[in-house]
């Protein structure tokens, strides 16, 4: 399933994620954390892969269409798991 959003967008999500969360997504695909990270905007595939990952020049630091969700999925339901914490 793709998805659309911005580039800042995707990074905000990126940035709002606690510590090791990269990690912790790179363990459960069984994947390197610098290919989750490339898949946030990062560009180093020496050690990581691309995910799928196609930017267009636009508003909002450009749009971002996602070829699987997997790891947006995941990185939300992280942030939705912080954010209950938060709430006890």
């Amino acid at each position: 399933m793709t998805k659309t959003i911005t580039f800042n967008e995707l990074r905000r999500i990126k940035d709002a994620l606690p510590d090791g969360s990269t990690v912790r997504i790179a363990d459960k695909l069984n994947t390197t954390p610098q290919t989750v990270r490339n898949y946030f905007g990062g560009s180093n595939y020496e050690s990581g892969k691309n995910c799928g990952l196609h930017i267009e020049p636009g508003p909002d630091g450009g749009i971002v269409v996602l070829d699987d969700t997997t790891i947006y999925d995941m990185a939300v339901e992280i942030l939705q798991e912080q954010e209950r914490k938060n709430e006890k």
